[in-house]
């Protein structure tokens, strides 16, 4: 199988023939990975049914869970979608360009494909300059999930793309790590009232702030899901992860070889009485708040390759703020 090429892109100034490369492989049907703020993306012409098909045979990904349409403007969004109403023209100016998917009813130029047969579709404007040069030079709305092995952690820098999807993806354009690190807020505008089906770096608090009205979670997964990040088992390594709460921590002893991803610190009592942990190659890995969404997937690639029994996480407190991480971290791991 060939190797995949890489070419570096500057995230905010990339060079214009690299972009124009990338796009004539977008409008010829080609997959080419790319980063957003959030994390690297897979990406094909939306509008091209066949190129979007190579995008769930990449990833080993199942036909039901839809895809999110990137869009370089609120112009082009509303293409995408039939009714535009005043709730995601107010969420646009505020939050785009940004990590927030509006789920809205889509238009007749959004094949079933990438909806999964729905009569929805998520779409959203990134961030990064990078994305958006390629969206304009293509010309066309371009769908892209995380770029890796489906049910996988998601991809933070290029080589995560190419460790996961080296000969099945036809260009990866390299701009460095992500800066957010984990996936957007997708919120359905379908629904009764705002619905937030998978949280966040934009908080439910700061969308009902913005609307004046009532956000709900959905809280658990929907059949059929509107949105990715909606299944039990999603963004998890290959290493068997298992999740503690910060007051509840094991009180045996631990055998085995394994490491301690403790986000945002480590507990008070850790190794203290009650505590008495014991190991072969203990490895402790803690990060302050600011760093936790950007660094978690990241360690959680790093860890998986260390041959590891399993891994031990760390839930952060179960507060708004840490909404967004506790969601990956449920869906990555298994309870202690």
């Amino acid at each position: 199988m060939p190797s995949t090429r890489i070419l570096k892109a500057d995230p905010n100034q990339p060079d214009p023939e690299v972009i124009a490369e990338a796009a004539q492989i977008l409008r010829g049907g080609g997959l080419v990975a790319f980063a957003t703020e959030t994390v690297y993306g897979l990406g094909a012409d939306a509008t091209n049914p066949e190129a979007v098909a190579r995008i769930f045979a990449a990833k080993g990904r199942p036909s039901t869970n839809p895809l999110i349409v990137h869009v370089a403007d609120r112009v082009s969004a509303q293409d995408c979608v039939m009714i535009w109403p005043d709730q995601a023209e107010i969420l646009a100016e505020q939050f785009w360009p940004g990590p927030l998917t509006l789920v809205l009813p889509r238009s007749r130029h959004i094949p079933d494909i990438v909806t999964a047969g729905q009569n929805t579709v998520g779409v959203r404007v990134p961030r990064l300059d990078v994305a958006r040069w390629l969206i304009l030079e293509a010309g066309r709305p371009i769908a892209a999930p995380s770029a890796n092995r489906s049910l996988g952690v998601s991809p933070t820098l290029a080589q995560h793309v190419l460790a996961d999807l080296d000969g099945k993806v036809d260009l990866i354009l390299d701009s460095g790590p992500t800066t957010v690190g984990i996936e957007s807020t997708v919120l359905d505008l379908s629904s009764d009232l705002p619905t937030v089906l998978r949280p966040g770096e934009i908080t439910m608090e700061q969308i009902a702030e913005v609307l004046g009205e009532t956000v709900v979670s959905l809280g658990h997964a929907a059949e059929p899901a509107k949105s990715p990040g909606q299944m039990d088992v999603h963004y998890a390594p290959r290493t068997r992860a298992y999740r503690v709460e910060r007051d509840n921590l094991p009180k045996s002893p631990i055998i085995g070889q394994f490491a301690v991803l403790a986000i945002g610190g480590l507990p008070e009592g850790w190794n203290g009485p009650g505590n008495s942990f014991t190991s072969h190659g203990r490895l402790f890995v803690t990060f302050k708040p600011i760093y936790a969404s950007r660094l978690l997937y990241f360690w959680l690639r790093e860890l998986d390759l260390l041959g590891l029994d399993y891994l031990i996480v760390v839930a952060p407190p179960d507060e708004p703020r840490w909404r967004a991480i506790r969601d990956r971290i449920w869906r990555a791991t298994r309870p202690w």
